[in-house]
């Protein structure tokens, strides 16, 4: 607890931290062994994995949605309790009186990282300031889910600013990976990766700008979707530097397979989010775009190395894996190369990510009273405001090099069959986790906020000690291109890095989701069916 000579923002961070560690304490006091007075029902929930899984099982009686949600709830940090309980009860007399669910997402658990506005409770975003200033309302995407008869049970740990692929703030302190306490889980939706991979959710939902869904996924074994800017709503959805619209950050959920991403995107699309939030586009879910896709032998582009970044050997060896897999099965395999082109992208986004010199960011810090943490005083401190006019010529710069790359899509195509690739395959980061303060290139997967195609990563491998322990001697010899590759392979520690999660990034041309994840479910079913380290 801080004393009374300790910095008023201390306090603030020390009220906060009781409140939550009270209403765990509550729960965590309450709950004891699983039990259950109907017949049939599961002693552990929470071994049901999966959307669809769920809702038969509660359809059936196997569970019911409170004893899932009362589940779930021991595993959790931020604290909405009581809400959920009340909704799950709401939601099992609805069904014992009617007969049916509520709908598509019934008694689903989820949780979400701490910008999703809820009703009566802080959308902190990792700043000090914004405790105890709880929001007016729901958001939109909690809205429908709350409607679809999802059970809303927590929010996670996000970094300070949101902006880094680190999860670390002076208001909830630092997330660890659950392998190992020294590595980072990734971020910025670190918080909801770690309850994931530790089953403290069924579905995490975050926001993702520059990688934020997916590194996480990468980093601790998950499935994630960031989809396009307009395609789900981000309404109401408190985000650091917000009224930037250079590249929109988009909101996208994170679960553990890939059936159940397919399931609560299709819902909330269903839904028709464009009645209520502005941005979003109208485009239905097709049935048809995500079943053809799953129907016939696919064209992919393998994008090995970014020519900025070399990946670590274990990337590129999951990542050959992949590719191997996919074209013994009869899928078309070229090689995507792009010369310098994310490059260029990279450096005129960079470029926007301090256009207001950093105001928008200082401007929170400084209401909290709170200290910077480093990565984010670098960020701050990068560079000036630029003019209006300037800002303009970086939109022009940007629609260019969109151009160039949807021109490159556009022309790589088989040279057997001439047809046209359908996605590309290719790392998620250069590196598995690595050691906190560690995260610095997300090039691999910030160049597709840049152009805005919809991405998935899915899990493929793991570094093995055993395996990649070839790899030393090609380690001894290599040359790094440039500073950040000296970086990064200066970050292999095969004895630390043994056992980490890999995932691998899919990516699609812009607002095509259903086909994405529809190529995501071909290769994880094709994965799962061999034993992958």
């Amino acid at each position: 607890m801080a004393n009374v000579t300790s910095p008023k923002w201390q306090h603030t961070v020390a009220e906060k931290r009781r409140l939550r560690d009270d209403a765990i304490q509550k729960y965590s006091d309450r709950r004891g062994p699983h039990r259950s007075g109907v017949k049939g029902v599961l002693t552990d929930p929470t071994g049901i994995d999966q959307v669809d899984h769920i809702l038969q099982a509660i359809s059936s009686g196997t569970v019911t949605a409170a004893k899932l949600c009362d589940a779930y709830i021991g595993s959790l940090t931020e604290i909405f309790f009581d809400d959920a309980s009340k909704r799950a009860e709401e939601l099992d007399e609805f069904f014992e009186e009617h007969g049916r669910l509520v709908g598509p997402l019934h008694g689903v658990p989820m949780t979400l990282k701490d910008q999703f506005d809820v009703q009566g409770y802080d959308s902190t975003l990792g700043y000090v300031g914004r405790a105890f200033k709880p929001a007016s309302k729901d958001c939109v995407i909690v809205a429908l889910l709350r409607q679809m008869g999802a059970v809303i049970i927590a929010k996670s740990n996000l970094p300070q600013s949101i902006m880094w692929c680190e999860t670390d703030n002076p208001l909830w302190g630092l997330t660890t990976h659950p392998r190992n306490p020294d590595f980072t889980p990734g971020g910025s939706t670190g918080g909801e990766g770690t309850l994931l991979n530790l089953h403290g959710s069924v579905i995490g939902w975050g926001t993702d700008i520059g990688g934020s869904i997916r590194i996480p996924s990468h980093m601790l074994g998950l499935f994630g979707l960031k989809p396009s800017s307009t395609r789900l709503p981000y309404h109401d959805v408190s985000v650091s530097t917000e009224g930037q619209e250079h590249v929109p950050s988009v909101i996208g959920p994170m679960a553990r397979n890939v059936a159940s991403l397919v399931s609560v995107t299709k819902a909330v699309i269903d839904a028709a989010p464009w009645n209520l939030d502005p941005k979003c586009s109208p485009v239905p879910w097709r049935s048809e775009m995500f079943a053809e896709v799953q129907s016939r032998p696919l064209v992919i582009a393998v994008m090995r190395d970014d020519g900025v970044v070399r990946p670590h050997p274990p990337i590129s060896r999951v990542l050959e894996d992949v590719a191997t897999k996919l074209g013994n099965a009869g899928h078309e395999i070229i090689t995507w190369t792009p010369g310098s082109l994310h490059q260029e992208c990279i450096d005129i986004m960079d470029q926007y990510y301090t256009a207001d010199g950093g105001e928008d960011i200082k401007r929170d810090v400084l209401a909290g009273g709170e200290p910077f943490i480093p990565h984010v005083e670098a960020l701050v401190n990068k560079g000036k405001a630029i003019s209006v006019y300037s800002y303009w010529q970086l939109n022009k710069q940007k629609l260019a090099a969109q151009k160039r790359f949807l021109d490159l899509w556009n022309s790589t195509k088989s040279p057997t069959s001439g047809k046209q690739i359908d996605i590309l395959l290719t790392p998620v980061m250069p590196h598995s986790a690595v050691p906190h303060r560690k995260c610095k290139w997300v090039g691999y997967t910030k160049v597709f906020n840049f152009v805005d195609y919809p991405a998935v990563v899915i899990p493929a491998g793991a570094v093995s000690k055993d395996i990649d322990s070839t790899s030393a001697v090609e380690i001894a010899s290599y040359q790094p291109r440039n500073q950040l590759d000296e970086w990064n392979w200066g970050n292999f520690d095969l004895d630390s890095m043994d056992g980490m999660p890999i995932g691998v990034q899919l990516v699609a041309r812009r607002l095509e989701e259903e086909k994405v994840l529809g190529a995501a479910q071909v290769i994880d079913t094709l994965l799962r069916g061999v034993n992958t380290p």
